[in-house]
């Protein structure tokens, strides 16, 4: 049996692996951070002082130490469904577990977790969009008058960074830790460098000082928790990719480099403004030495591409886990590794992201606008996932009300200061990712109600399973039946195909030897083998009509034919010939109708939704050339 990720053997190989793809997105904060905080031309500026660059770099640390150390990495990376983490892995552990509690409570919990996966698409689309125009805009530094190539540099970056999507990440991303590696190295050098200027930075180690910002400046401070929250983005990441990496590589990685490297950077640039205020403009890039700043540029540039191209990632995966689950449909998913399951590329959701990217690079034009936007996306999901993670402690691990209740509040009352401060930049850019969340959520919840009135039709349509099978020993004229094996694909356990009664009602045949096989999405990440597959003969042990299950996990890629190979001959009533076996599905085209099932517009949105859905032979891992569909027409 595989260990469970948060449990293997520490390997080094696994902690590079992990500081390659984990940390991109958190380690290329310290470019645009502070600069962003003490940004002049900021709706709330904060103004550069000696005692408010104390507050700031004090706030950013012990924000990073209470979200990131605390939250993510000692409480919520505890929470796994079978090694794999995520807030969509967390829905279904919440799903699982509190069902017995009440499908209100459930649901609502449930759709609050949409939420925080919704805002992830948001994310998904600011991130390359900030990062790589924050590392490439230090052209400006090297030469000012390089100001009207970042766009436009920054968007060539981007459409090949897309491009190559499709060739996976096995190839280059075994250079993506060692480029992380010496990343954070340079980065914690450069930040020794400006602390060792001025040593006295050191003193904002003291949580005294980040209290005090807020408090005695609080019209200040409240308004600078916006950009220092961008000292926390790619916090989610941590959690998300648990499940390739393990808790244990992802922690060592996080406490032995990364926090001390950041640290040290956000120290250093804090010790730089002290001596000379006017470096704020870009005080990552001219921490720097002046011989080092084309290195650091290019750095950058390689360490924001690999930070891009794990939330992409990351998309890509929150998608296939949600499609499964039955808040999206079926999409085409290509698998670009054949020993990693987790590499997958997704075209449509790619195609989208490039756009979506490029939208945000030629309309905000700058890391500084971005940033408004940037913070709200992930203030919202931090504070989604610490709710979600306090009430699944209590319901599943039975926490005392005594460490919930003020653990939970402790932690929420800074997420939700953060999340309150990042509302105030609604309508300088932080309403963007919120409208996406919004519509991506409009649609997830709208496929999944849409779904649900479609199989309750289907099923009308379709009839009793056991009643059907029991009918065609008495048909008249008898069926002639062939010697062939015919699968048929069917949503549901308990009805009848209809591709199966169609062929029985126009054609008059049957095979002699048919399964009928329902596929059906565990909510844990894999299922074994030895548990994938159960059958039942439907009441009848010599009709050779069999009813299977195959079960797959939400983060398996189904595959029929080689689920099918194991089952024995005995569970099929006698030996099935797999490799000519012609298979069966059932094609449905969705029109409106006058029903009260839904809202009119979610009806348009859900037929609309629906034209994106993927080839289920491909899908499903069918043989193209020996699969039949069969069409129906049912009404919305």
């Amino acid at each position: 049996m595989r260990a469970a990720p948060g449990t293997a053997s520490l390997r080094p190989a696994v902690v590079i692996a992990a500081l390659g793809v984990v940390f991109g997105d958190i380690g290329t904060s310290p470019i645009y951070t502070i600069q962003t905080v003490f940004n002049p031309r900021d709706p709330h500026p904060v103004p550069v002082a000696h005692s408010h660059v104390y507050g700031v770099v004090s706030l950013i640390f012990w924000s990073v130490m209470i979200i990131v150390t605390l939250t993510y990495v000692t409480l919520v990376m505890r929470a796994d469904n079978r090694g794999e983490g995520g807030i969509m892995a967390l829905i279904t552990l919440l799903r699982r577990w509190t069902g017995r509690r009440g499908r209100r409570v459930t649901a609502t919990l449930a759709a609050l977790g949409l939420f925080g996966a919704a805002l992830f698409f948001g994310d998904s689309m600011i991130t390359p969009a900030i990062s790589v125009l924050s590392a490439v805009e230090g052209l400006k530094v090297i030469d000012p008058e390089l100001a009207d190539f970042v766009v436009p540099v920054t968007a060539v970056i981007i459409v090949a960074l897309f491009s190559v999507q499709r060739c996976g990440t096995a190839t280059i991303g075994r250079f993506f830790g060692p480029v992380m590696i010496l990343w954070f190295v340079a980065i914690g050098l450069c930040g020794v460098r400006g602390i060792t200027g001025h040593p006295e930075i050191l003193k904002a180690l003291s949580p005294t000082y980040a209290l005090t910002f807020i408090t005695e400046h609080f019209h200040i401070g409240f308004f600078a928790l916006a950009a220092i929250v961008l000292a926390v983005t790619g916090a989610e990441a941590l959690y998300a990719d648990m499940g390739h990496f393990g808790r244990r590589a992802i922690t060592f990685g996080w406490l032995g480099l990364v926090l001390p490297a950041c640290t040290l950077n956000y120290f250093g640039q804090g010790a730089l403004v002290l001596g000379d205020e006017s470096t704020v403009a870009a005080p990552f890039f001219l921490l720097a030495p002046e011989w080092a700043r084309v290195p650091i540029v290019l750095l950058a540039t390689a360490a924001t591409v690999i930070a891009s191209q794990a939330v992409i990632t990351g998309a890509f995966s929150v998608t296939s886990q949600a499609a499964r689950l039955g808040y999206l449909p079926r999409l085409r998913i290509e698998h670009t590794s054949a020993s990693t399951i987790g590499q997958i590329y997704v075209p449509w959701i790619n195609g989208a992201l490039l756009l979506g990217v490029l939208i945000l690079v030629f309309a905000f034009r700058s890391s500084a606008s971005l940033a408004y936007a940037f913070g709200m996306a992930v203030t919202g999901t931090i504070t989604i996932t610490t709710t979600l993670f306090f009430y699944y402690a209590r319901t599943r691990w039975r926490w005392p009300l005594w460490v919930v209740v003020p653990g939970a509040g402790a932690l929420l009352v800074v997420d939700l200061m953060f999340f309150g401060a990042n509302l105030t930049k609604l309508v300088h850019g932080a309403w963007l990712p919120l409208t996406i969340a919004v519509a991506a959520f409009t649609v997830m919840t709208t496929w999944q109600r849409g779904r649900a009135v479609i199989t309750a039709a289907r099923e009308r349509a379709e009839g009793p399973l056991r009643e059907f099978v029991a009918g065609l020993s008495h048909c008249e004229p008898p069926l002639m039946r062939i010697p062939v094996t015919a699968v048929f694909l069917n949503r549901s356990q308990h009805t009848a195909p209809l591709a199966m009664r169609t062929n029985v009602e126009h054609n008059r045949v049957l095979a002699e030897h048919v399964l009928i096989v329902s596929v059906e999405t565990e909510t844990v990440p894999r299922v074994p083998d030895a548990e994938r597959m159960t059958h039942d003969d439907l009441g009848y042990t010599r009709d050779g009509i069999v009813h299977v299950v195959a079960r797959f996990g939400y983060m398996e890629r189904p595959n029929v034919p080689r689920a099918l190979a194991l089952l024995d001959p005995a569970d099929t009533e006698g030996p099935v010939d797999l490799a000519n076996a012609s298979y069966f599905l059932s094609k449905l085209e969705v029109f409106p109708g006058d029903a009260p099932t839904m809202a009119p517009w979610r009806k348009r949105l859900f037929i609309a939704t629906s034209h994106i859905t993927a080839d289920a032979a491909a899908h499903f891992g069918l043989p193209l050339d020996r699969t039949v569909i069969v069409g129906s027409r049912i009404q919305l």
